[in-house]
């Protein structure tokens, strides 16, 4: 029998990307995927796969989640703020070690430049901590951390939540809509280039490329943020600009307070940092990785766009 591949959270929408690719390169036997609602991985269980339940948010759950596991997929905690992700986040991992877990694979974000160990990002923040935590325990496991890009799918928070069956005249934020862009990128090749990796380690860990490192799945192009909301307005039929507001219009707007809120703080104005590190080309780097990975050209912002839209 192979090596136990691990997968937490398993059912949130990239740990189920993952997932659905892995179980393509790997039997189902060999996996171990825990999530907060394991009937949703009903039908790999059936398949042979262990299920387990564990919660970031109840601890204890992660005592036993990894029993057995030597490689594990960490997906990142869901939330946009600081404090909390990354204490959850060492728990988890903390939890690995205690289980005999031997590497780590985590789902960082496609802030920070190439590769730098700085964000004005405050969505990027726990990750950067938790990239240095796990490259503080080398002594007692390996890891690779997996720059995801930015999903295509998660325009709407870069768009003040721009609603394409209802859409406004145009898309306030604070910024101008100039470069530098995004180098958006769909998160299903995102799933699935995580998932090769994984089953590339796991077949040759001694040659494998990534070991104490990190890499960038990003998209094939930069794309500024005013052509990003032309293009969704060609896939909705209907001219689409970007209108510049400051980052108190942009708090006070009525549907940002809502989405925006985590445990019952607003933090609308530590996510406008976003558009900050945007604007200083934090989101900008082109890298090959996903390309090769994939072994083709990844698929376009526009094709992915109007996928989701139409």
């Amino acid at each position: 029998m192979g090596a136990k591949i691990g997968v937490f959270p398993a059912s949130g929408a990239l740990g189920s990307s993952i997932v659905n690719h892995v179980v393509k390169l790997i039997p189902e036997s060999e996996l171990v995927l825990s999530a907060r609602y394991p009937e949703k991985l009903h039908d790999l269980k059936q398949a042979g796969a262990t299920v387990r339940r564990a919660d970031y948010d109840e601890p204890s759950t992660l005592d036993t989640a990894f029993e057995g596991v030597d490689v594990l997929m960490l997906v990142s905690y869901a939330s946009f703020e600081i404090d909390h992700r990354v204490k959850a986040h060492r728990l988890a991992i903390d939890a690995a070690i205690k289980s005999g877990v031997k590497h780590i694979f985590y789902s960082s974000l496609g802030f920070g430049g190439d590769l730098a160990n700085h964000t004005i990002a405050h969505v990027m923040g726990a990750h950067i901590e938790t990239e240095k935590y796990l490259s503080s325990l080398q002594d007692k496991i390996s890891y690779t951390i997996v720059r995801e890009g930015l999903y295509t799918e998660s325009f709407p928070i870069y768009t003040s939540f721009f609603d394409p069956l209802n859409p406004t005249d145009d898309v306030a934020i604070p910024h101008p809509g100039t470069g530098p862009g995004v180098a958006w990128v769909k998160r299903d090749e995102l799933g699935e280039a995580t998932a090769k990796l994984i089953a590339s380690y796991v077949n040759n860990p001694t040659n494998f490329e990534y070991v104490n490192k990190a890499l960038l799945l990003s998209g094939t192009r930069e794309i500024s943020l005013a052509e990003t909301v032309e293009i969704i307005g060609r896939a909705i039929g209907k001219p689409l600009k970007i209108r510049e507001i400051s980052v108190d219009e942009f708090v006070n707007l009525p549907q940002i307070g809502d989405k925006l809120t985590y445990k019952g703080v607003n933090l609308s104005r530590e996510w406008s940092t976003a558009w900050e590190a945007i604007k200083q080309g934090e989101t900008a780097v082109v890298s090959p990785a996903l390309g090769d990975i994939l072994g083709r050209e990844p698929e376009s912002y526009e094709t992915t766009i109007k996928a989701l839209i139409g």
